[in-house]
């Protein structure tokens, strides 16, 4: 209130007051303060007072500040510009020419926060670390990082972070496990990192960023770069299977070729300045994409298909197919020649194909389709060789028009010779039955004449036997008649008489004919008139 008038509230108790006029006497309460106001100064009385303002001053009573435990105020002398921080509990007094900013409430931190203060007037930084109860900044300072109060970084056993300071800007390493507080000026650059871990099958490549050396790290461990030091890559063992190579290109320019057939080559690490050399190969039927990328060769045989257009002599477009059974054998011969070897291969034969091709009508073709392939593999050899390359078989496995009319007289024509080929086919088997059958039956009858054979001279080897026996016992009959019947010529008359007589008997016991000759029967035939 304007106390000019010589009012004044006098405290009554129980919150009520009385305002008196006393004659000039102003009166001020415990959490009040009297600002007189004079022609050339200005001053203040705290309360609780009773002051007295001559009649050509003018006076005001305010409030005093009250701050709590978490509060403070920053007041400006408006006179100097000079500040200064007020901190609660407590109530402030502004002086005569102060100023305030306002109440603020402090900063409090956790065991987990930290907070930097920049002084604007003397550009120091002062950092607080949590659990330091009431953090109030100087009457000069402000916060200085934009996010306000900062984290530690909890870094693991396995972790890392890159710090610069950025006053002198060195740099230094904070590896886990630990609570890290950013000092005064530092800055990190990037995030957290992995430590590497290093084993049989792992390695770090790494370049000193001073000396600009690179070394490569095999000794099995948790690697964390030095502070000078950068990770470019990281490595996975190189293994080579046995079909396998690869090309190294060291420092100099020069490659080097490693095998999986030579044990010295079947895993390595790739040298510091060195890099596997990355092959771009053509794919798809006809080529016409280079995206195929190689590091690992696989020197194995294998098929690769290939189909372009190509006329004949009688101008009938035709699409080859076909396959190339190739494998590569010189892999030095083959970088040094060609960057594209499929491309090189498959263009190379397409231009034979179409040269082959032009010179021959289209039922030529059809005919003679397999020899034209054999002359494209055999008669080029050397430039397949030039690069490494060597063609085990190339062959046309389909052919068709490219023009729909033309394709359904050539599909017709395929047609008829299909069925003319299957009916020779067919007779061709028939043939071979037959031929077959035929050679069986000689087989057959050249078996039953050896039979016929053995069996006569089987016969022969019997009836000489028999007749021998036969000798025998005419020798032995007529020896033992000769004393009774001394006439030779009656002794065999009477043993053929004999011998009828058993033929006779084995004839009547069984079931036979017998048959006379007239000579037996002594018959003659007359004819008469």
């Amino acid at each position: 209130q304007d106390n000019t008038t010589a009012w004044t509230k006098i405290q009554m108790g129980a919150g009520n007051s009385l305002m008196i006029r006393i004659f000039g006497f102003v009166a001020a309460q415990e959490d009040e303060q009297i600002l007189v106001k004079s022609l050339t100064t200005t001053r203040v009385f705290n309360g609780p007072c009773l002051k007295w303002v001559a009649p050509l001053n003018s006076s005001t009573t305010r409030k005093a500040i009250p701050l709590g435990e978490l509060e403070y105020l920053i007041v400006t002398n408006t006179l100097t510009g000079e500040k200064r921080v007020e901190q609660g509990p407590k109530q402030v007094f502004l002086g005569s020419h102060d100023a305030d900013e306002g109440v603020k409430t402090a900063i409090s931190l956790n065991a987990r926060q930290f907070v930097r203060f920049l002084d604007n007037r003397t550009g120091k930084v002062r950092v607080v670390l949590g659990e330091a109860g009431c953090v109030v900044p100087g009457a000069y300072e402000k916060i200085k990082d934009d996010e306000g109060v900062l984290r530690a970084i909890d870094l693991k056993n396995h972790e890392y972070i890159r710090v610069q300071n950025k006053r002198d800007g060195t740099q230094k390493i904070a590896r886990g496990e630990q609570l890290f507080f950013l000092g005064a000026y530092d800055e990190q650059i990037g995030g957290i990192q992995e430590a590497i871990s290093i084993d049989s099958e792992t390695a770090v490549l790494v370049r000193n960023k001073r000396s600009g050396q690179q070394r490569l790290v095999t000794e099995q461990q948790i690697f964390v770069p030095h502070v000078d030091e950068e990770v470019l890559k990281v490595q996975k063992l190189i293994k080579l299977a046995d079909y396998e190579g690869c090309i190294v290109r060291g420092q100099d320019g020069e490659d080097k070729y490693f095998y999986g057939s030579n044990p010295q080559h079947r895993s390595f690490f790739i040298p510091p300045y060195s890099e596997m050399v990355e092959l771009v190969w053509s794919r798809g039927r006809r080529r016409e994409r280079r995206d195929l990328k190689l590091q690992k060769l696989d020197l194995r045989p294998f098929y690769m298909s290939f189909e372009f257009n190509t006329h004949t002599k009688d101008n009938v477009e035709l699409i080859l197919e076909g396959s190339f059974f190739w494998q590569i054998v010189d892999l030095p011969s083959m970088v040094k020649m060609t960057g594209d070897t499929t491309g090189d291969v498959c263009n190379h034969a397409r231009s034979k194909f179409i040269e082959k091709v032009s010179k021959v009508t289209l039922q030529e073709f059809m005919q003679v389709f397999n020899k034209i392939a054999a002359d494209v593999h055999k008669l080029d050899d050397s430039f397949y060789a030039d690069r490494g390359v060597k063609i085990h078989s190339l062959e046309v496995t389909s052919y068709r028009c490219a023009d729909d009319s033309t394709a359904r007289i050539l599909q017709q024509i395929i047609q008829e010779t299909t069925n003319r080929m299957n009916k020779l086919q067919q007779q061709e088997s028939a043939n071979e039955v037959a031929l077959q059958q035929m050679a069986g039956e000689i087989e057959q009858e050249q078996s039953k004449g050896a039979l016929i054979q053995a069996r006569i001279a089987n016969s022969e080897q019997t009836a000489k036997m028999e007749g021998i026996a036969e000798g025998e016992r005419l020798t032995s009959f007529l020896a033992t008649t000769a004393a009774q019947i001394p006439d030779v010529q009656s002794r065999l008359e009477l043993w053929k008489v004999l011998r009828k007589r058993d033929a006779l008997e084995a004839v009547s016991g069984a079931n036979s004919h017998f048959y006379y000759t007239p000579a037996d029967a002594n018959l003659t035939i007359e004819a008469r008139q």
